[in-house]
């Protein structure tokens, strides 16, 4: 886990690509709580603009809590590449498994595969398409987390 500057930072860059880029992204205010090449983890809090009818927090801010995380990782992997790859999201899936009504917690934990993933798109003319996980998670009174979601999307990768 990074310092606690570094973490602004990430968390700074994402925000500003989502207003100049994708504003709905940023209408979430989502955080970077880790960065590194195997893992991200991104917060996105409940409040009034992610809050449903029900109290808990709407699919559609989930989805971009999800989107976040996958992305963020995959955009810091095509830098780490030193490469040109456009990045887009082709496919989405979602299980939801408990109403989140607190802050949601998105895990990625596929930096491994995307560094090849990455690796074969740099290499190939080809668009690479392959299934990203993402978990998210509310904390626990006792400090652990619970699982309130599971997606799968898929990662499509082209040398530009």
């Amino acid at each position: 886990m990074g310092s606690g500057l570094e973490r602004f930072k990430q968390t700074y860059g994402m925000r500003l690509f989502g207003w100049l880029k994708i504003p709905l992204l940023a209408s979430v205010r989502p955080s970077v709580v880790e960065l590194s090449e195997t893992r991200c983890v991104v917060r996105v809090p409940l409040g009034w603009w992610t809050r449903n009818h029900l109290g808990s927090m709407y699919f559609g801010a989930l989805a971009i809590g999800a989107d976040c995380a996958g992305g963020l990782l995959a955009m810091d992997q095509i830098k780490r590449s030193g490469g040109q790859v456009s990045l887009v999201f082709k496919a989405f899936q979602a299980q939801f498994l408990k109403r989140p009504e607190s802050a949601v917690y998105f895990i990625c934990e596929e930096g491994e595969a995307i560094r090849s993933q990455v690796s074969r798109a740099l290499a190939s003319e080809e668009r690479i398409t392959e299934p990203m996980h993402i978990k998210a998670a509310v904390k626990t009174k006792e400090g652990g987390f619970e699982p309130v979601a599971e997606f799968t999307l898929e990662l499509s990768l082209k040398r530009r």
